[in-house]
């Protein structure tokens, strides 16, 4: 199929990095899928990941050659940034056997699907319509190809970290002061992200999951109530936009916890920054003790981020380091604001396998990417800790995210 040239493109996926990504995909298949003929991709962000373009449609891997990206629109732009030969146009499931025929990779009687690309009723749509064919689950084949990232991939996590290390731990601070409101400082925040090429979109796998570059909590708005999948509490903007921050003070001698993610070329890295409004002689010892216990428990965990380490293990170190200190309580999150896990990976999403929890058990590998994000409740007084995204190797876990060597929390007096 002819590729079109009217423009340049912003960027073309490698044949290269492309097959190397199927060849991965595939691999996981056969692990996970052994009966399937090749699998369905429906989310844009795995059709990205596979293709090197944003599609809105589908695409089929089969578990030989290229495949077919089918396009309900913007071909044209499809086929200016990825190397797929076949690229056609299609406007009903009905259509997708005939074509994938036409394509010389029709499916087999069996076919796997990213089951968590397409809501219920598309699916019980696309059964209909793709009569004969059994579909069984592809999407751990997607999800643990993705979890070790390619050269390719970890250039742009390891710049995103770059810029974002000088964003919350040298920008921000000459940005902000007490006396800020959550919101004014959030948007600080923003402009200085977006001035270092943050390309203004966070995305998440989970389904309903949403994030607008982070969150920002002054005082005890760390502990705030929330439905987020993370421990540190917020009250954001508004019921309807639970993201950024409020209207709430950071006042002198609080705590301010910021939480902000950074975007390069659609991979993230996550980091949270600690700011005391005052001297540092000023913070309370509690507060000071917590602080000291999420940095150790971090550089701990960091340290066993190697190729072989279960996942669960780190975890389970993290609790009893914490169980044995009196700030048990509030570890992960206080009250119903815990949440079961010290960490996350991230790469096109920020929530991606493996998660540093119980049960997950498959051990690490070299080139995944992984964020530490030990932190404190602390009840009448908000929250404390350090995130960083760290880098799997053989000598342990590679900090990306930091303008200085060690996690500090940052004192500002006004």
């Amino acid at each position: 199929m002819e590729t079109l040239h009217r423009y340049t493109p912003l960027e073309r996926l490698s044949p290269e990095e492309a097959g190397l990504r199927r060849a991965k995909v595939r691999e996981k298949l056969r692990e996970t899928a052994p009966e399937a003929s090749g699998l369905l991709v429906f989310s844009r962000v795995n059709i990205y990941y596979l293709t090197g373009t944003m599609a809105c449609g589908l695409y089929w891997l089969p578990l030989e050659g290229e495949g077919a990206l089918l396009v309900r629109k913007g071909r044209e732009r499809a086929c200016m940034e990825s190397p797929l030969a076949y690229i056609a146009p299609y406007r009903s499931f009905r259509e997708v056997i005939g074509l994938l025929g036409e394509a010389g990779c029709p499916p087999g009687e069996v076919a796997a699907v990213e089951m968590g690309g397409l809501p219920w009723d598309m699916a019980n749509l696309l059964q209909s319509r793709m009569c004969g064919i059994r579909f069984v689950p592809g999407d751990a084949a997607l999800r643990l190809a993705r979890a070790v990232k390619t050269q390719c991939e970890l250039l742009l996590i390891r710049e995103a970290g770059q810029r974002h290390g000088e964003a919350l731990g040298v920008r921000l601070p000459k940005a902000i002061s007490p006396g800020m409101t959550e919101r004014e400082i959030a948007r600080r925040c923003v402009d200085i992200m977006l001035d270092l090429g943050h390309g203004g979109l966070m995305r998440m796998s989970a389904p309903g999951e949403e994030i607008f570059y982070g969150h920002v909590a002054a005082d005890d708005s760390g502990n705030y109530p929330h439905y987020y999948n993370g421990p540190m509490g917020f009250r954001g903007e508004h019921p309807a936009l639970p993201c950024l921050g409020g209207n709430t003070i950071w006042r002198q001698e609080a705590p301010l916890t910021v939480d902000m993610g950074f975007c390069h070329n659609g991979y993230v890295t996550d980091k949270t920054q600690c700011f005391w409004g005052g001297k540092a002689s000023t913070l309370p010892d509690a507060a000071r003790a917590a602080f000291e216990l999420c940095r150790e428990v971090q550089s701990r965990a960091a340290e066993k981020l190697r190729p072989g380490t279960p996942p669960s293990a780190i975890w389970r170190d993290a609790l009893a380091r914490a169980a044995k200190t009196p700030f048990a309580d509030g570890f992960m999150g206080l009250g119903e604001n815990a949440v079961p896990f010290l960490g996350h990976s991230l790469g096109l999403t920020i929530d991606e396998y493996p998660a540093i929890a119980e049960g997950f058990d498959m051990p690490l590998e070299k080139g995944m990417v992984v964020a530490l994000e030990p932190k404190i409740g602390i009840p009448g007084f908000g929250m404390v800790g350090v995130e960083d995204t760290f880098e799997v190797t053989e000598a342990g876990g590679c900090v990306l995210t930091r303008s200085t060597p060690e996690a500090e929390m940052i004192f500002l007096d006004v």
